[in-house]
């Protein structure tokens, strides 16, 4: 997996941080989390056709996180895209999207077909199961926690006790069917082993709240918001943020293995004292830049 970092401010951008948005890369997809004004230009300068977009997953439709949506419409029309766009988000998405493509004037030259997520799975595509769950910052508002298939692999230290180390046979094996070779049978359950699928989670604009741990559980990276520094809890109560310190006690209850800090406020400049803040709960911590690129 890539996670490409398009936006990483608040409800303001800056000289430096655009509006939130978030792009994840898995074998040939496109995943994009957010789609704040601008986004079709941050993609531009990453290096990446807005075209490859198919998937988008909304986390709520503050203006922030949502106002790019309309231009990437406009986009595609003026290619005159074919493909279906899928449009994920929280209760209330169909009608908001009704109204964006009746606002302005599109070429409709292909579907969109919006998905209202209330929790639980949200998406099934290729290899990748994307779940959903309700978080707290009024109105509907969802993190989401991508999950990639479990990969059987064989077992070939148990394997070549039987002289097995290269036969078409190993992969019936891997496709979980048992096999005989050489009047020997080797079951599934020793001949192969599940290397668990990768995890990202994306937590953003929401006060704190137990849930958010076992939803992040064992996560290979947690991108996390951290719009205030502790110096600045009292403003996380009205607002329903989560500040550095809490982000790092979340990555650390949940046992994640990376935890990336976004979704900054204006009124900070240097990130290292969201860090520093962070660091103290998780070691395992970097405060994501527009247009930074992560493999896990």
């Amino acid at each position: 997996m890539k996670l490409t970092t398009l936006g990483t401010s608040c409800m303001f951008p800056t000289k430096k941080r655009s509006q939130p948005a978030m792009l994840l890369f898995h074998e040939g997809v496109n995943l994009l989390f957010d789609a704040g004004e601008g986004v079709q230009r941050q993609l531009r300068l990453a290096g990446i056709s807005p075209m490859s977009i198919n998937h988008v997953f909304i986390t709520h439709w503050h203006g922030d996180h949502s106002l790019g949506v309309a231009g990437l419409i406009n986009c595609f029309s003026g290619n005159r895209r074919t493909e279906d766009l899928h449009i994920y988000g929280p209760r209330g998405t169909s009608e908001r999207v009704k109204h964006l493509v009746s606002a302005f004037d599109f070429k409709k030259t292909f579907r969109i077909r919006v998905h209202e997520v209330k929790g639980g799975e949200a998406a099934r595509i290729k290899d990748l199961t994307v779940s959903a769950l309700r978080v707290r910052h009024g109105g509907h508002c969802l993190a989401y926690r991508v999950k990639e298939d479990d990969k059987r692999r064989i077992n070939l230290d148990y394997t070549k006790k039987f002289g097995l180390t290269q036969h078409p046979l190993l992969g019936k094996l891997q496709r979980g069917e048992d096999i005989e070779y050489k009047g020997k049978k080797i079951t599934v359950e020793k001949g192969t082993y599940l290397k668990p699928g990768r995890v990202f989670c994306y937590v953003t604009d929401t006060s704190y709240f137990p849930e958010l741990v076992s939803f992040c559980d064992r996560a290979d990276l947690l991108l996390c918001e951290s719009t205030y520094l502790s110096s600045d809890e009292a403003r996380t109560g009205d607002r329903q943020h989560l500040t550095a310190e809490q982000a790092g006690m979340l990555a650390r209850d949940a046992g994640v293995k990376k935890l990336v800090l976004t979704h900054f406020s204006q009124k900070y400049i240097n990130s290292k004292p969201f860090v520093k803040e962070a660091g103290k709960f998780f070691d395992n911590v970097v405060a994501a830049k527009d247009f930074m690129t992560i493999e896990f």
